[in-house]
């Protein structure tokens, strides 16, 4: 399942959450109550094998 991160608009808590893809986001602060949103990143993906690379579906070259 994947993990959350999300901050509260009141008092800036941050906080991560495991919930699954089908489970409501969540709405409120732990802490104070307040209203919280989530907060998006970048993530680091790697993909191995052939196919992956711009070199592998490029038109092979003549001599």
């Amino acid at each position: 399942m994947p993990t959350y991160q999300y901050e509260c608009t009141s008092c800036g808590h941050q906080f991560e959450q495991i919930q699954s893809f089908s489970d409501d986001p969540i709405k409120h602060c732990p802490d104070c109550n307040g209203e919280v949103k989530k907060i998006y990143s970048a993530v680091g993906v790697v993909f191995k094998g052939s196919g992956f690379y711009k070199t592998d579906s490029a038109p092979k070259k003549s001599d």
